[in-house]
């Protein structure tokens, strides 16, 4: 039996972009279609099979060291960003200023997908959910110098609806207007978690 479950949830691309210098800027550039190579997109600065690891797993590894690169690829859902705009107030946010690789329309709670879920698009190129993508500062800047707005209240607007990172499982291209289909693990949430919630 398989390990994955296909879903009837699919998610319709509706935006791809590139972070070609994040050390510049966390804003990324529009394109129609991205080629997923192995390392992810090799005009993205997130790019390469391994990187250097950060705080988000500060518990395991010390600052700076190697691991492998599972957020390769930055994916947000268009229901998101319109209820995090309504949140600030600011209008419309470009996916670009949160520097999205793919905004999706079409799977609901998308930033709760279970780790280790599956995107596949018409190509057969395929992503795996790494895990949610916690929100942060970086993108205030980029926003408050588009909208002339104070983006200050970013960080709650945006939890859970920050999107998830993932790693490339295969290769091929994605674009404008692909339709990715949605499979899940088939296992239940492990038994203990809440325990794990408790002991913060």
């Amino acid at each position: 039996m398989p390990a994955l479950k296909q879903t009837d949830f699919h998610g319709t691309i509706e935006w791809l972009g590139v972070v070609e210098d994040r050390a510049q800027s966390l804003a990324s550039s529009p394109r129609e279609a991205l080629t997923l190579d192995w390392g992810g997109v090799a005009a993205d600065s997130h790019a390469g099979v391994t990187r250097p690891s950060c705080g988000r797993v500060a518990g395991m590894h010390a600052r700076g060291t190697t691991i492998r690169n599972t957020r390769q690829i930055c994916l947000m859902a268009a229901e998101d960003l319109e209820a995090i705009a309504i949140e600030l107030g600011i209008g419309d946010i470009d996916p670009a200023w949160l520097g999205t690789t793919v905004l999706l329309r079409g799977i609901p709670d998308f930033s709760r997908l279970p780790p280790s879920s599956r995107l596949q698009a018409p190509s057969g190129a395929s992503l795996v959910v790494d895990m949610e993508n916690r929100p942060c500062n970086l993108p205030i800047p980029v926003i408050e110098a588009a909208t002339k707005s104070p983006a200050r209240g970013l960080r709650a607007a945006a939890w859970a609806k920050r999107g998830v990172t993932a790693w490339v499982e295969r290769e091929g291209e994605i674009a404008l207007g692909d339709s990715l289909q949605l499979s899940i693990p088939d296992q239940p949430e492990w038994a203990h978690y809440d325990e794990v919630r408790t002991r913060r």
